[in-house]
């Protein structure tokens, strides 16, 4: 059949003005229009019946046979449009399946030995706050082509020739309002110019909204082309991208038309990163009940604790009848140094300067007020009794300090003089732990100081270098402040929780008996004979209790001649005084001196109850 020129409403005209000139007019026009139908009828019916928009098979022949009709294929677009000039052609066929998945086919022809490679991201963003993730997976190729995933991108490269890459795209489909929005990015991140891209995507229900963007990443540079076919097909061409250019191409379909997939993360940024999430929130409560049950603990404790301060002071029975005598008994058989390292929870001098003239008074040494080499009243200690196993570990070790072995008397000058001064960190340790023997305290305060020091410090400091990871990645960085709050309350409640234990708050309260005797009783309550023996045995515990300038003016005028032997008899001094009120005058002396040689030491605290500070000499 003669084919007519493309411009078929032409040719009657034509016809008729020729037929007119030979004389025949209007039949002639309509002799030539009827000849025009017949010859267009005539084509109509030679060209083949268009496919249907959706084949239903996958593969090459498939989208062949669902190319629109009267257009080329991609490969022969490329050709056509770039066969003098073309380097570089690449060519993609898109399809949606019905699950969803978005199978990619790309064809790319290169000149042999001529190497290009490029990168998808698989991690796009579509805010400041949020990225839109894809998956790649079923990665294949043919000739000379090598592909992959890694770092959160499809790697594509080849080596020259033509080569053929298949995969499948999870991700591409997003529920919007109304409609489905299919996203992808065509060609990305070639490393090499590329010539010419062709394009052509199948979809279960014509593609509508097409929107295809050409350039640097951001650019809003609509592609060469971009065509909806009658028969549903939606066709792409660019004329060549540079090096790092892409095509990003979007379709609408239909709501419903295929399971959404598309997935989208939170971006870490700081204003993000605080934010409430599941892990942090469950961070947060763990540690809020980890915190509350720790509270809970401690103020039950101190509650118990201060309870041994409040309230009037017990009686506690310090005068025992042995016998015809009347003797001193500390309640629970407390020792001067035990009493003031369960009283306070630390090792102060006043324990140890307490300790030393309680082993006076119990003749395992002597004190004598003597005058010293540059003519000053000096203080002399001296062996009475060597250490026994009547001693506590604390009292041996206090003993050794200021009389070592083959020592057997030494002048408080001469201790502050030596060149290491008196080492008392031995005896820190030993009473520690005399008392937690005893069952008065759970745990060495200092050390256990130390220890929960360091714990809380080392949780505090992995909460905020947790806090400052997390947010710089990942996100939830509340759980890192969780962990930084866990560490700062592990710190607070070290320093809230008394050592005491029940046992020791008990001494406490009995301590405070022993305190308010001390500071009532008077010299005429005791037998004239047993005056000297009980304020001997009972000035220690004044010392350690802040009591000694009330005991020394009670029982200045106690005569120890009383007991048939003038004088102390664990003190001696210069004058040779046989009366307590010329003593009372000069032991505030000693006892400040002592406690001067003892803190040079460095290892107990410098530390006197407020009623010592400057105790009131009794002259005698």
């Amino acid at each position: 059949m003669v084919r007519f020129p493309a411009d078929h409403m032409g040719f009657p005209l034509e016809c008729g003005a020729v037929l007119t000139k030979l004389g025949i007019r209007l039949p002639a026009v309509l002799f030539c229009a009827l000849l025009a139908g017949v010859s267009l009828g005539g084509i109509a019916q030679a060209e083949p019946p268009s496919p249907a928009p959706y084949p239903a098979d996958v593969g090459d022949r498939d989208a062949d046979a669902a190319r629109p009709h009267g257009h080329d294929s991609p490969e022969e677009l490329a050709g056509g449009l770039n066969q003098q000039t073309a380097k570089v052609n690449i060519d993609v066929r898109l399809r949606l399946e019905q699950d969803g998945a978005l199978t990619v086919t790309e064809r790319i022809n290169t000149p042999e030995g001529t190497a290009l490679s490029k990168q998808v991201p698989l991690r796009v963003a579509t805010s400041d706050t949020e990225d839109r993730v894809y998956q790649v997976r079923d990665v294949t190729t043919e000739g000379a082509a090598e592909a992959g995933v890694a770092d959160d991108a499809l790697r594509i490269s080849s080596s020259g020739g033509p080569a053929t890459v298949r995969y499948t795209v999870l991700g591409a489909v997003a529920n919007l309002a109304g409609h489905q929005e299919i996203r992808w990015r065509l060609a990305s991140g070639w490393d090499q110019p590329v010539d010419a891209v062709t394009a052509s995507v199948s979809t279960p229900n014509a593609p509508t909204s097409p929107n295809c963007l050409a350039g640097p990443v951001g650019s809003t540079t609509q592609c060469t082309r971009a065509v909806l076919e009658h028969t549903g097909g939606l066709v792409i061409t660019q004329d060549g991208l540079a090096p790092g250019e892409r095509m990003d191409l979007s379709v609408s379909q239909p709501a419903g038309t295929v399971p959404a997939n598309a997935e989208f993360a939170t971006v870490a940024t700081l204003a993000t990163a605080f934010a409430l999430t599941v892990p942090s929130v469950v961070a947060l409560i763990a540690v809020a009940l980890v915190l509350l049950v720790g509270l809970v603990l401690v103020l039950r404790a101190r509650r118990r604790d201060a309870a041994a301060w409040q309230g009037p002071a017990p009686q506690v029975d310090v005068l025992l009848s042995d016998g015809q005598r009347v003797v001193f008994a500390s309640p629970d058989g407390v020792l001067p140094g035990q009493v003031g390292t369960v009283t306070d929870e630390h090792v102060d001098v006043v324990d140890v300067t307490a300790t030393v003239i309680d082993l006076a008074v119990r003749n395992y040494l002597w004190i004598a007020e003597t005058v010293g080499a540059d003519g000053l009243a000096d203080w002399q200690l001296s062996r009475r009794n060597a250490p026994d196993e009547q001693l506590h570990e604390y009292e041996r070790a206090v003993y050794e300090a200021l009389l070592p072995q083959g020592t057997e008397q030494v002048l408080l000058s001469e201790l502050r003089a030596r060149s290491n001064p008196v080492r008392l960190d031995t005896v820190r340790a030993a009473l520690y732990s005399d008392v937690l023997r005893q069952g008065w305290l759970a745990r060495d305060p200092q050390a256990t100081s130390r220890r929960w020091l360091w714990l809380g410090g080392g949780i505090a400091a992995l909460g905020v270098l947790g806090a400052l990871a997390l947010a710089l990645t990942v996100g939830h960085a509340l759980t890192g402040v969780a962990v930084l709050l866990l560490g700062l309350g592990v710190l607070l409640g070290a320093n809230l929780l008394p050592a005491r234990t029940a046992r020791g708050s008990q001494l406490v309260r009995q301590m405070r008996g022993l305190l308010d005797y001390l500071h009532t009783a008077r010299a005429t309550d005791i037998p004239a004979a047993d005056r000297e023996m009980v304020f001997s045995r009972a000035l220690p515990y004044a010392v350690v209790l802040g009591e000694t300038s009330h005991w020394l003016t009670q029982l200045g005028e106690v005569n120890p001649s009383d007991n048939g032997v003038p004088g102390l008899y664990w003190f001696g001094g210069s004058e040779g005084e046989e009366n307590l009120g010329r003593f009372s005058g000069h032991f505030p002396a000693f006892v400040a001196a002592l406690d001067g040689v003892l803190a040079e030491s460095g290892h107990v605290r410098s530390l006197r109850p407020a009623e010592e500070s400057a105790p009131a000499p009794v002259a005698g």
